[in-house]
């Protein structure tokens, strides 16, 4: 058994590097913004601008649908500062409202407040694509659980935004919301 060891420990460590390697290199958190930059130019001050409406569903940590949604968008920009507000109707009946201030500094990086996120969010817009990262505090309904939050938005041909988000508790993903995102009148 003894001589066994040192092989289970090889292992279990050659196990634990190709986790970390697949998770850098071939996995949601290994896009960066820059992997964008020649699509075509997404700016969230146009494309996240007037009543925007929002369809998605969020998944578990198993991977089921555990909830569906519509929200209601309206945003508005004073130059490079603005405010969106969001009304979520899910399947459960429940509403939950919440009002981002999105400031964009003339470089792309992005800061992103609301009351529910802990701190400031950051982000980049770089030619299709918008990520932001934040912390989010749960409601105490659902736990008051503060989840690490990737956000990452992507501008399709038609001007419909896709927005896929992973939450994240010590490093293990919980949550996974999938939608699309689209001027009003467009619906």
């Amino acid at each position: 058994m003894m001589a066994i060891l040192p092989y289970l420990l090889i292992g279990a460590v050659l196990a634990l590097a190709g986790v970390l390697v697949q998770a850098r290199y071939v996995s949601f958190w290994a896009q960066k913004p820059e992997d964008y930059a020649s699509g075509p130019a997404f700016d969230i001050r146009e494309r996240l601008n007037g009543p925007i409406v929002c369809e998605g569903v969020i998944f578990g940590p198993t991977g089921r649908v555990s909830s569906r949604f519509v929200a209601d968008f309206e945003a508005s920009w004073q130059g490079n500062v603005g405010i969106m507000t969001e009304v979520f109707t899910y399947d459960s009946g429940a509403v939950q409202n919440r009002q981002w201030k999105l400031t964009v500094n003339d470089d792309g990086e992005i800061q992103a407040e609301a009351p529910d996120v802990v701190g400031v969010g950051r982000g980049r817009q770089k030619g299709s694509a918008v990520l932001l990262n934040y912390r989010i505090k749960l409601a105490e309904e659902a736990g008051g659980h503060v989840l690490n939050t990737t956000d990452w938005m992507y501008l399709t041909p038609n001007g419909v935004i896709m927005n896929r988000s992973q939450f994240r508790k010590f490093g293990i993903k919980v949550a996974e919301l999938v939608a699309t995102m689209r001027p009003r009148d467009a619906a």
